[in-house]
């Protein structure tokens, strides 16, 4: 008996663009809206779970006296509080985040940093949110017909995963170890790194972008673009989805099913990463999840909301969209940074 043809796993979303027009995709179908509310529910338990841990029930986790903590008087203490201001900015990074494939951890961290918060309050929560959401992600994808995921024949889709969080994993561990726990590399130069990385990327994809011209699929390239974006999750926790994203659409990935395999392959990674920092806690490093409960408010909706708008709007659009939102976070991402790398090399 022939062995059935295998799908790249991108084809139902321009066949849903084909046969259905603007209205027709913007809403949603019972069965779509049963897989938000699915979807809803784990982001709410997950929330429960930052309530309970932002308690620090464990040895391993303590208040950090953060300059953001020393300003609300709770040193020393287990107290703490929903974050409004922190609510209102991470819904804003991770819709973008899931629509465009970037955004949360590489705009979102920056930002927590000058609020006052901890590297340690702020990597170890966003590794938890990003494992989480773009595994809710990833299925959600698939409900709102932007991509398929085939096993047997095994689709274009799930290889790429393989691709991606393979190498993105071995990467993960080896910078959140070598960053946190064996050595001190200096931020500035990581963020220097990051910034060059984005905005190189950026305009060469926005140009290819606006082009007409189809690009080849070349999906071993993203083995390189993996392993770049696991080793910046791991300094940062972020920085990552822009390197995949960018580089799927370089390599020829259509726009809507890339930010779904983006999504599965930074669930994975981003899951993988909290199993590293759970490990390096006997190792004597202190983690505090008092952003936890904050960040899952914002997800709970934002993460579900975005797949939505990934199906709603043509690829076309998406195609643009993708590589102007990674300059732009190239530019922010640079402007924040300039004051301490201007530091840096003056010495």
């Amino acid at each position: 008996m022939e062995e059935p043809k295998a799908k790249k796993g991108w084809e139902i979303a321009a066949q849903v663009e084909e046969t259905k027009g603007f209205w027709e995709r913007l809403v949603p179908e019972k069965s779509q809206m049963a897989g938000a509310v699915k979807g809803m529910v784990v982001l709410f338990v997950v929330f429960l779970l930052g309530w309970w841990l932002a308690g620090n029930p464990f040895e391993a986790t303590k208040r950090i006296d953060s300059a953001y903590v020393k300003a609300m008087g709770w040193s020393g203490t287990d107290q703490w509080g929903i974050i409004w201001s922190v609510v209102a900015i991470a819904m804003i990074f991770e819709f973008m985040d899931a629509t465009a494939g970037m955004g949360f951890g590489t705009a979102l961290t920056p930002l927590l940093l000058l609020l006052g918060f901890d590297p340690k309050q702020i990597v170890p929560v966003v590794m938890i949110q990003q494992g989480i959401a773009g595994l809710v992600g990833a299925f959600l994808h698939r409900e709102y017909e932007n991509v398929e995921w085939s096993f047997k024949p095994m689709s274009e889709t799930i290889k790429l995963w393989i691709y991606i969080a393979l190498p993105g994993m071995l990467a993960v561990a080896f910078s959140v170890t070598a960053v946190y726990g064996i050595l001190k590399v200096a931020k500035v130069w990581i963020n220097l790194y990051v910034c060059a990385l984005l905005l190189g990327m950026g305009l060469i994809s926005f140009f290819q972008g606006i082009s007409t011209k189809p690009r080849r699929y070349r999906p071993k390239m993203m083995i390189g673009f993996a392993t770049l974006a696991g080793f910046n999750k791991g300094v940062g926790g972020g920085g990552y989805g822009p390197v995949v994203t960018i580089g799927g659409l370089l390599a020829g990935v259509p726009a809507k099913s890339m930010m779904a395999v983006t999504a599965i392959s930074e669930g994975t990674v981003s899951s993988f990463s909290v199993l590293v920092w759970l490990a390096m806690l006997t190792g004597g490093v202190v983690i505090d999840y008092l952003l936890l409960p904050s960040i899952m408010i914002a997800t709970i909706f934002t993460a579900v909301l975005a797949p939505w708008a990934t199906r709603v709007f043509p690829e076309r659009i998406w195609q643009v969209v993708v590589p102007a939102y990674s300059l732009i976070l190239a530019f922010y991402s640079t402007y924040k940074s300039f004051p301490a790398i201007k530091k840096a090399l003056l010495g």
